[in-house]
């Protein structure tokens, strides 16, 4: 047995301990996009500290915390605080709660993150439903050794982000009188937002949003067959002819602005499934 298959056993051993639940839905909230697990009826909180092998959530407005509970009726395992690539981490560190969450049961996870926009036609507290990305993170959490009885050694990513879960996000939305868009998250590594350069060279490699996390728990999310629907907020807008300097206290206000929007959708997913 390999090194990561007992690192994950010896995280599950703790889990097990305190919930003997398996989890059809997992949930991994960005920057101030916490708010989800409000709806959640919690049964189990376990600080990431107390997992053997999970790294720390150094990030303002990440808590740090794995909840467990039920969203309309669906037991969910979800993230509250999540790892970026600037913050030090391996991309294995990173992605290891999303191997973690499978292990659990996980068959669909939903992703959220704030993220700057750089669609002309998106504005600030727009919600945009990832169908493809761009990673330029400068790294692969596959990199290495496959474990076979993880996933393939080489993933299929022609469908990255489930069809199936967008077109559920988008009656939705629909439903309640959101509007969404559909487009492109291309990642970067930050932890500095981007110059106007940087900007007009994403926009013109196909890019609608940037951010810097989302895409290492998607690709070992694929790797490992779980289907993955991923909800971006704009928070800032990223125009490099009329690029006005933000603030992260701006970015987080914003995402807090119009996260309710993001939590109705994805509530009325998890019904659905």
């Amino acid at each position: 047995m390999s090194k990561l298959i007992d690192m994950i056993n010896e995280t599950l051993e703790v889990i097990r301990k305190i919930t003997g639940e398996n989890y059809e839905v997992g949930i991994i909230l960005g920057t101030g996009l916490g708010g989800l697990v409000k709806e959640i009826e919690i049964t189990h909180e376990i600080d990431y500290s107390e997992l053997p092998h999970f790294p720390l959530s150094t990030v303002e407005s990440h808590h740090g915390k794995l909840i467990f509970g039920k969203i309309n009726g669906k037991n969910v395992v979800a993230m509250q605080g999540r790892f970026h690539f600037y913050e030090g981490y391996s991309m294995k560190q990173i992605t290891y709660p999303v191997r973690v969450m499978k292990f659990l049961g996980v068959k669909n996870l939903l992703v959220s993150n704030a993220c700057g926009g750089m669609n002309p036609y998106y504005r600030r507290g727009d919600l945009m439903l990832m169908v493809d990305h761009i990673n330029l993170l400068g790294d692969n959490p596959l990199i290495g050794p496959n474990e076979d009885e993880l996933g393939p050694r080489f993933p299929d990513m022609s469908e990255p982000y489930s069809l199936k879960l967008i077109e559920k996000a988008e009656q939705a939305a629909l439903e309640n009188k959101i509007k969404v868009h559909k487009g492109v998250y291309v990642a970067v590594s930050g932890p500095n937002l981007e110059t106007r350069a940087e900007y007009r060279f994403l926009r013109g490699i196909g890019a609608d949003v940037v951010g810097m996390s989302t895409i290492p728990e998607n690709i070992v999310a694929v790797h490992m067959g779980i289907n993955v629907l991923g909800i971006s907020i704009i928070t800032d807008e990223c125009f490099p002819d009329s690029l006005q300097a933000v603030n992260v206290e701006e970015i987080i206000a914003a995402a807090m602005k119009a996260e309710p929007k993001m939590t109705l959708i994805m509530k009325e997913v998890i019904k659905n499934l």
